[in-house]
């Protein structure tokens, strides 16, 4: 069974790997950040480079730590985080059939990341011999639902608003002191 998680943890890490480089450097066909950054502007992703790179950075080094099986739990979080983006700004409004730009494989991913996470990367991994495997119910859940929370925060605050109501109490509590 070590060798199947292996080899699951590898397609789908690299495969991540691949899909951020084509964000951040334009490698294998992709749009690199300028490209990319224009896509997410349309989608309504704003800043659109920032969160192009951002979202480059962590398909590479979230498909890096999967597919090394290390820091798991935290890998399944960020690919998690970038697959929903995904399918709110994306494919949801398509329905489900990937033919129709639908969302079913962004599905797949995330059932095959959370399985990771709750059967954990397996004797072949990092986290194993390093002694910091963490697996279960419990981690499954809570690394896809970070994923989710941080593409919440991404894809779903409008632009501007992400750190607004902090400011906006200092000030009346300023005017409230004066």
């Amino acid at each position: 069974m070590s060798v199947v998680m292996a080899v699951l943890r590898l397609v789908i890490g690299v495969l991540f790997v691949g899909h951020g480089a084509q964000k951040l450097f334009g490698a294998f066909g992709g749009p690199g950040p300028e490209g990319t950054g224009q896509f997410f502007e349309q989608v309504g992703l704003r800043p659109g480079k920032p969160k192009a790179i951002a979202a480059g950075a962590t398909e590479i080094v979230g498909g890096a730590l999967l597919a090394l099986g290390l820091a798991t739990p935290a890998a399944v979080a960020m690919l998690s985080g970038v697959q929903y983006a995904a399918i709110w700004k994306v494919h949801a409004d398509k329905g489900p059939w990937v033919m129709g730009g639908g969302w079913e494989y962004n599905a797949v991913l995330l059932a095959s990341l959370m399985a990771v996470a709750g059967v954990g990367p397996g004797a072949l991994s990092l986290d194993r011999a390093l002694a910091i495997e963490r697996a279960g119910l419990g981690w499954a859940l809570a690394a896809t639902g970070a994923g989710a929370v941080g593409a919440a925060a991404v894809a779903l605050v409008p632009p501007g608003q992400a750190g607004e109501a902090p400011a906006q109490e200092a000030e009346g509590q300023e005017a409230a002191a004066t």
